[in-house]
């Protein structure tokens, strides 16, 4: 029999914890020949998502869970969950209920096909703001056309990846880590398949709008170096711009005299030329912040407590 663990980022979910063992519970014991545990990792919440945790530990044998010290983020719990699983398989999904566990049969059956990864990937964004919509397809149609970690739009972290696939995600191990482009980058043969966004019926979501932001930011600078190369364009053709203005400037004066200089002409040219230095400066921050806070080497994660050193069914 094989065995999969499903590795749970949980922040706040008090709420929604129970009902999602009880709607994944009904769906792998539909599935013959696998044998399925939990990986909660209690993302340092603030609520009492640990106390459910442990509870539904003292129920089911196969509720396992990790709680950090405090809040490292979503990545860090994907992190802890994938480094602290032994399983034949391992499937990243949210508390939420927004990942169907009815997709788990699905799933299986691409990896069963012979890939390595069957991942998921949105159809319609149900439930969500027409901004939060938009905002996802700029930043998958920008990421995919300047990097070259592709993803189709609406991907998402819901997937089943084997072992060989695991091990080479945990090499990676920077610490500002965006695992949508990690999971393509590693590659391995993949497997997507569509499915339909489903509504949050318990909670509110964790993410903000500037959240977001960051984040896809953090998934710009992580896998391209575009942003930099686009700065050194835009400083030639300024330059080149700025000489040809020079040699045009010249003749003029030699030719019908010294005119007089324009201040709007002048005014616009010093804000345009400001605006360009602090976006280039800006952008230039952006990387060199991610090279400080890896070069000083921190742990991803600091557990708090588990119950992971428990006798093991698996």
């Amino acid at each position: 029999m094989k065995t999969i663990d499903i590795i749970v980022p949980c922040y706040n979910e008090e709420e929604v914890l129970p009902l999602f063992v009880k709607e994944t519970n009904e769906v792998i014991a539909t599935i013959e020949h696998y044998s399925f545990r939990y990986i909660f990792v209690d993302d340092g919440s603030k609520d009492k998502t640990l106390k459910v945790l442990k509870t539904l530990a003292s129920r089911f044998s196969n509720v396992k869970y990790i709680s950090f010290s405090r809040n490292f983020g979503k990545e860090s719990a994907m992190y802890a969950g994938l480094e602290n699983s032994t399983a034949d398989y391992v499937i990243v999904m949210d508390a939420d209920l927004q990942h169907p566990p009815k997709m788990f049969p699905a799933m299986i059956q691409g990896i069963e096909e012979g890939n390595d990864c069957c991942a998921l990937y949105r159809a319609k964004q149900t439930g969500e703001s027409k901004i939060r919509q938009l905002v996802s397809k700029i930043f998958f149609s920008f990421q995919n056309n300047i990097s070259d970690v592709k993803m189709p739009d609406g991907a998402v972290d819901y997937r089943i990846m084997s072992r060989k696939m695991v091990d080479a995600i945990l090499k990676l191990s920077e610490v500002q880590r965006f695992s949508k482009g990690i999971f393509c980058w590693v590659g391995f043969k993949t497997k997507w398949i569509e499915y339909q966004n489903v509504e949050r019926t318990v909670g509110e979501t964790k993410w903000s709008l500037w959240g977001l932001f960051k984040y896809a930011l953090d998934g710009i600078t992580a896998f391209s170096v575009t942003p930099l190369r686009l700065i050194a364009v835009m400083g030639f053709v300024i330059s080149l711009l700025a000489f040809i203005y020079i040699i045009v400037t010249l003749i003029q004066t030699l030719c019908f005299g010294i005119d007089v200089p324009g201040y709007v002409t002048t005014l616009c040219a010093t804000l345009f030329l400001g605006g360009i230095i602090e976006l280039s400066v800006g952008i230039l921050g952006e990387y060199i912040g991610r090279i400080y806070m890896e070069t000083k080497n921190r742990p991803i994660y600091i557990m708090g407590e588990t119950n992971l050193d428990d006798e093991d069914i698996l």
